[in-house]
């Protein structure tokens, strides 16, 4: 839900009578919302997972609810869902509650499941979206959970994922300069960071942001991947123990065993000879500090192979 509609939505039960007692709730399943507290009565709409509803009173199996529902999806662009609040009768069931013994776990449970179900080919539409909301609810509704950190960074996470391909798929990504590609929202990765500082999710996060400063095509020029392996090393250095620090140091030493090539191409053999020297240096750390992480060392062995042998890594890699 965007910020405005949150606004209106809060605005609206701000202006409910002082009396009524509001829970704030969020929808395990979906849901139908009547007019009347009866399955016979005029059916308003659908309330999906995740969505956050106000419950305003309760009468013998039902709910009075304001919550937010999906209308549609925006002409302009299919797969952003048109919203609006809808109040009326739920059946009193599938709402989680701050009160909700185990809420938290029912909630990720749910999330994840969803998750699921969005990599399964021909998965439920909008699945992706449900998990974003499912994990996004758990800091807000059980802050004191051991699962609050990870679910507001799987929700970040997804948001992210969902953007980011967005954003490749746009012309402006083979640009080389990154400051022209469409920019990813950073804002609830930042917010991941700030609030669970020095946690694995806030070295998880802050490892996204190196997205949105790299380069489209190298266009065979240095300058990307020198910025690059540097930021990726600078990670690394700040970040010694993010479950990510192995991948950035393979991305880093990657980098500068590309630039060989590309020094070599322009003649300019001392700078090939110290990016070698680079390449080396930071695959063999990777090794010898991760040896357990057998993806990232295992292509660091290779790398160190590769490079000893003078065999490129990058451009035509076909001798």
């Amino acid at each position: 839900m965007s910020y405005k509609l949150k606004l209106l939505c809060f605005l609206a039960i701000a202006c409910l009578p002082a009396f009524a007692t509001i829970e704030r709730g969020v929808m395990l399943r979906e849901g139908v919302i009547y007019v009347d507290p009866s399955t016979d009565s005029t059916k308003l709409s659908n309330i999906g997972r995740g969505r956050e509803v106000a419950v305003m009173e309760r009468s013998k199996g039902w709910a009075n609810v304001m919550g937010t529902v999906d209308v549609g999806y925006a002409p302009e662009d299919p797969e952003t869902q048109v919203e609006r609040n809808v109040t009326g009768w739920i059946e009193d069931k599938g709402i989680i509650l701050s009160t909700t013994p185990d809420g938290d776990k029912i909630l990720f449970g749910e999330a994840f499941d969803s998750e699921l179900e969005a990599s399964k080919r021909g998965g439920r539409r909008n699945a992706a979206q449900d998990a974003m909301r499912l994990y996004g609810h758990i800091p807000v509704l059980f802050p004191q959970s051991p699962l609050a950190a990870e679910g507001a960074y799987r929700a970040a996470d997804i948001r992210w994922q969902l953007e980011a391909a967005d954003a490749a798929s746009r012309p402006s990504a083979k640009e080389r300069d990154p400051a022209l590609h469409v920019q990813i929202d950073e804002d609830f990765m930042r917010q991941v960071m700030k609030k669970y500082p020095r946690t694995k999710w806030a070295d998880l996060a802050a490892y996204h942001l190196i997205d949105n400063k790299l380069c489209g095509d190298w266009e065979a020029a240095a300058k990307c991947p020198e910025t690059e392996a540097a930021m990726y090393v600078k990670y690394a250095d700040e970040h010694p123990q993010s479950p990510k620090t192995p991948e950035a140091l393979y991305r880093a030493a990657w980098r500068y065993s590309a630039l060989i090539q590309i020094y070599q191409t322009s003649n300019n053999q001392k700078k090939a000879d110290e990016s070698s020297e680079r390449s080396l240096a930071l695959a063999k750390k990777l090794i010898a500090q991760y040896p357990n992480d057998t993806d990232w060392s295992s292509r660091a062995v290779r790398l160190v192979y590769m490079v000893s042998n003078k065999m490129p890594t990058w451009g035509i890699t076909v001798e």
